[in-house]
């Protein structure tokens, strides 16, 4: 009952103390490439419900919107200032205002894309949508966070049924190991 309350009073003081890097990230996204400065798209979240998930634009705007997610920092779909981006995971920081309007939480299971879900959903990847899918969790801190999510979700199902406020500290201290890293791309 306590961690929406959370999530909301972290995200608010988070989007105030980085709205001056989001508003520099924007103006270097229109100033880099053509396009929208926010990509959105359509996700599944609680109990199935779709909302628009939102992220600073880092590819092409001639890129497949549902395509295969880049495996390598050269992948040409990726704009100059996207790869940055990505790399440091500012990329990430619009889904502050997820947070905020009560789409996503923290920590929690990635909210899966719409495509994914219903095409090749069974009732058992389904138990995904029990808990609020979250900006981090438990697969983006393990060794197989490169590949795809639908094929790791035992970490997802042992953090919904294990959820703690001890279990989502541990994973937000190894999110932080993950991004001095960065490994994304």
């Amino acid at each position: 009952m306590i961690k929406p309350f959370i999530d909301f009073i972290i995200a608010a003081v988070l989007l105030l103390i980085t709205s001056p890097v989001m508003l520099v990230a924007a103006i270097m996204i229109k100033l880099d490439s053509k396009g929208p400065v926010i990509f959105r798209q359509e996700r599944y979240g609680k109990n199935g419900v779709k909302f628009s998930i939102y992220k600073f634009r880092t590819m092409r705007t001639d890129a497949p919107k549902y395509g295969v997610s880049p495996t390598t920092s050269d992948d040409p779909r990726i704009t100059r200032l996207g790869r940055l981006l990505r790399k440091t995971s500012l990329d990430e920081l619009p889904q502050l205002l997820n947070i905020i309007k009560g789409d996503m939480s923290f920590i929690g299971p990635r909210p899966e894309m719409k495509r994914i879900v219903e095409e090749s959903y069974t009732d058992l990847e389904r138990r995904r949508f029990l808990v609020k899918p979250g900006i981090t969790g438990l697969w983006q801190v393990s060794d197989v966070r490169k590949e795809p999510i639908h094929h790791n979700l035992q970490y997802d199902f042992h953090y919904i049924s294990n959820v703690s406020m001890k279990m989502d500290i541990i994973i937000i201290f190894k999110t932080v190991g993950v991004m001095i890293k960065s490994n994304t791309f």
